[in-house]
Order: C-alpha cells, then structure tokens, then sequence
C-alpha cells in the first residue's frame, strides 16, 4: 500500500500542513497511521476521506456536521441512512446557496453594466 506524508498530501491537495493537521485535531482524518518516527501517513483510504471532508468544507457544512459526518463512516454500515439523509439535506442547501448566489451575481453583472456604461458615456 503506497503512503503519503503531510507535506506529499499538502502539495497534491495544495493546502496547507496546518490546515492538514487542524482537521485531525478536529476529528475529520481518525486513524492516520504513523511512521516510527511519529511523521503522519496517509493512505488512499485517508485521502479519499480528506477529499471527502475538503469538498464538504468547501461547501460551507460546519466543521461540526463534518465530525458527525465521520464519526458515522467509522460506525460503519449502519450508519449508511444517517449519512444519506446528512448528504440529501447538505446537497439542498449547496443548492439554495447556489441559487443565491446566482440572483446576487445579477445585481453585481448590473452594477459592472452600469459603471461601463458611465464610463463610456464620459468618454
């Protein structure tokens, strides 16, 4: 099994260690293996679960929800409706944000609009 250390995974995510090593004091990255010397090593298993916990950050679920969110993963199987219902939910508030977002872009693309056009009328 291929391992990467912190500053492999920093460099291939590009974040950074810190960010890295807050999300394991937080709980988000359980069971990460060390060398003898104590450096962390992860393995694809932890990276596809740090993708995981990016792209729920990324997307604005609290650090809370995240932990819950892993919590049940190692529970295991029996979890599997939790963490479904959890995604369903997050999935329709990325939505509502993204709908937001787009009507809010419009009065940003009329203002850009507006400012060009005085612009160009003082001209």
């Amino acid at each position: 099994m291929k391992y990467r250390s912190i500053s492999e995974v920093s460099a291939e995510l590009d974040i950074p260690d810190s960010t890295i090593r807050y999300y394991e004091k937080k709980g988000l990255l359980p069971l990460v293996e060390r060398d003898p010397a104590g450096r962390r090593m992860f393995s694809e298993d932890q990276m596809t679960l740090l993708g995981t916990v990016m792209c729920l950050k990324n997307t604005h679920m609290p650090i809370s929800s995240i932990k819950q969110y892993v919590d049940w993963i190692v529970e295991g199987e029996r979890t599997l409706e939790r963490r479904l219902e959890m995604m369903n939910l997050h999935k329709q508030a990325v939505l509502e944000e993204i709908a937001l977002m787009t009507e809010s872009l419009k009065g940003i693309d009329y203002k850009i609009e507006r400012y060009t056009k005085q612009l160009q009328e003082k001209r």
